[in-house]
């Protein structure tokens, strides 16, 4: 496989590292890129980006990110925030007072970033287009209760009803929709190839995702696979399959042009590590709302995931004891892994930021062993 772009020469094991992955037939394409104190050390993409395999992955290629958007919601709202626009420990239904009903008077901000305020998954069952739908969306989160109270301080990942969640208090907060506010204060201050929202005339820079077959991932994924396919009134199935075209629309246009600020950003291993070297060298948060964003929120058994995760405020923090929540770098890393294997991230103590991105979609549920891999060899590299 012929490897596009540029390496420092320190970083040559990565590079072929990366190029290895492409051994596996069922990769088909990626991108690479890697920033210490905010230089570019490797920056690299190979494979193919459409559906019948003809067409090179470019420079310019980007991709669905899934998860990887949330930390871009996060620091959005924690920038509204500090300009006093939003409080993380007011109540939700300050802002939106619908909220309040169901017993929902009492969330805040804070507990909607950590995965603290019960509301991964919507009972109800919703159509399919619902998912396009804001209002009806944001309609069905302000009828639904909470799956636990809001006293008791467990944690379930909302893979999806994030983005309606914070989406909302960021358009009633900021006046736009939330990827015209993230594009605002993100992307276009950063030059950042990064959308939520993507305009049509984008659409043909955007890889095909494919999923990959015959692998059923680590034990954490084949227990999620299992309720999600024996119990379908369960949390975590409700959380991923309803509206029931979550897990079958990341190719669609409408997917493409949805403002989701939790699942459907758009964009490539540079935005990714660009972001998160823009939160390491201040240009996004001050020190004080980092650390805030950066400390343990949430720890232990998810309700969702029915594995341990740890999250600060819109980021999921290392878990290093653990083989499939560990960024793979220093116990200080923090950042967010998309749904099928891509992964952005900090190292604050090596001042490093990664992002990986690729259309071939694994089966784990947290990080992904390519990501992982590629982190630290990295770290090895630069040591």
């Amino acid at each position: 496989m012929q490897v596009q772009g540029y390496f420092d020469l320190k970083f040559e094991a990565l590079k072929e590292a990366f190029a290895a992955l492409f051994e596996d037939g069922q990769t088909r394409g990626a991108a690479l890129c890697v920033q210490i104190g905010g230089e570019t050390v490797v920056d690299l993409w190979a494979g193919v980006a459409d559906r019948e395999g003809s067409e090179a992955w470019q420079s310019d290629t980007i991709a669905n990110l899934f998860s990887c958007t949330k930390p871009f919601a996060a620091v959005t709202a924690l920038q509204l925030v500090e300009e006093g626009k939003l409080d993380l420990d007011a109540p939700v239904a300050r802002l939106w007072p619908e909220f309040a009903a169901a017993g929902k008077a009492r969330i805040t901000l804070r507990q909607l970033l950590c995965h603290q305020a019960g509301l991964p998954a919507i009972r109800a069952p919703l159509a399919p287009e619902a998912l396009y739908d804001w209002q009806a969306m944001t309609a069905a989160l302000v009828a639904e209760a909470p799956w636990w109270e809001s006293h008791d301080k467990g944690h379930g990942y909302a893979p999806i009803t994030f983005g309606w969640l914070v989406g909302e208090l960021l358009r009633r907060a900021d006046g736009r929709e939330p990827g015209d506010s993230i594009a605002a204060r993100i992307a276009r201050p950063l030059g950042l190839d990064f959308h939520v929202g993507l305009d049509d005339a984008e659409f043909h820079r955007v890889a095909h995702i494919g999923r990959g077959k015959g692998n059923l991932g680590d034990a954490a994924a084949q227990r999620l696979l299992k309720v999600t396919l024996s119990e379908p009134e369960a949390l975590s199935t409700r959380a991923f399959t309803n509206p029931p075209s979550i897990l079958n629309s990341s190719n669609k246009p409408e997917w493409r042009r949805m403002h989701q600020p939790a699942a459907n950003g758009h964009g490539n291993a540079r935005s990714l590590a660009g972001f998160y070297t823009g939160l390491l060298d201040g240009r996004l948060l001050p020190a004080e709302l980092l650390n805030e964003m950066t400390r343990e929120h949430s720890c232990g058994e998810d309700r969702t995931l029915l594995t341990p995760t740890r999250f600060g405020l819109g980021c999921m923090l290392d878990q290093p004891a653990l083989a499939n929540a560990t960024f793979g770098l220093g116990p200080k890393a923090f950042g967010h892994p998309g749904a099928g294997g891509s992964c952005g991230f900090a190292d604050p103590e090596r001042e490093l930021a990664f992002g990986f991105v690729t259309n071939s979609l694994g089966p784990y549920i947290l990080m992904d062993p390519r990501a992982q891999k590629l982190a630290r060899l990295a770290g090895e590299c630069l040591d």
